[in-house]
């Protein structure tokens, strides 16, 4: 997460590093079977150590670093993850040639680069980053999901969809979302900004799709956890605005699964994947 920074500057102790080509890449991963994005110490296999281990296959041996706009928990899938990779820079390497070299080196793990682009030294997937886009999808039907196994969250009761978008108009806006927030999160400041958080059917499958700068450690996940509550009745529409004044984690719904988010974008003032 990013805190106190404005919109789009690199921290000022940063230095461009030397002697390394810079490189951004687009990533699209299914969550499951992995930790999550961000490299553990006990070896299991995450995002990140995939990306690293293909990008390292690459310069022979030589370690390459990566950051990432946003480190999805085990289970998050990813449409439009970003993140950057520092390449030594005598090595001689194409658009294409990143794109096809790691997504070869990455098999059989679910993750593939969509698109590279070089960026300067001081660009970064992490600091640079003006929007985050994520999208939850819940399954509203009795039947099990069978395709969709994993990749959904199954609620087997009906949902008010109106209810659950009513409710979630108060979260709108500059907040301290400490209701939402993750017992365990780093961030240094529980204020936020939700610039949308619009919730539509699309047949048996309701779709949560928000918007913010940055976002807390489970913020969408609680936030879903907390509308399910109003769209089956458990709670009703104002109860929403006071767990959100209470400023209590205690005081706000349940979180919603891993498996039904995905982080879908990534936005910048200078997008480097728009020529």
């Amino acid at each position: 997460m990013i805190g106190g920074l404005p919109p789009g500057v690199v921290p000022p102790h940063a230095e461009a590093p030397k002697n390394i080509r810079r490189w951004a890449v687009r990533i699209e991963y299914d969550g499951r079977g992995f930790v999550g994005w961000q490299r553990q110490a006990t070896g299991l296999v995450s995002v990140q150590s995939v990306l690293e281990a293909a990008a390292t296959r690459l310069t022979g041996g030589r370690p390459v670093s990566s950051i990432t706009a946003g480190r999805t928990d085990s289970g998050v899938h990813a449409t439009g993850q970003v993140a950057h990779l520092d390449f030594p820079d005598d090595i001689p390497l194409s658009s294409s040639a990143v794109r096809d070299a790691l997504n070869y080196h990455m098999k059989p793990h679910r993750v593939a680069i969509l698109i590279a682009r070089p960026v300067l030294p001081t660009w970064s997937a992490r600091f640079s980053a003006v929007r985050r886009s994520y999208r939850y999808r819940i399954l509203n039907r009795p039947a099990r999901p069978t395709l969709d196994e994993g990749r959904v969250w199954h609620v087997r009761q009906p949902l008010d969809v109106e209810l659950m978008q009513k409710a979630a108009q108060c979260l709108l806006g500059r907040h301290d979302f400490t209701t939402f927030r993750a017992s365990a999160c780093q961030a240094r400041s529980p204020v936020r900004t939700l610039d949308r958080l619009d919730i539509h059917r699309e047949g048996d499958e309701i779709v949560l799709v928000t918007e913010a700068r940055a976002f807390l450690h489970h913020q969408v996940r609680n936030m879903t956890g907390t509308l399910k509550m109003v769209g089956e009745g458990s709670w009703s529409v104002e109860r929403v605005a006071q767990a959100l004044a209470a400023c209590d984690r205690r005081a706000g719904g349940p979180t919603a699964p891993s498996e039904g988010l995905y982080l879908t974008g990534v936005g910048y003032n200078e997008d480097p994947f728009i020529k």
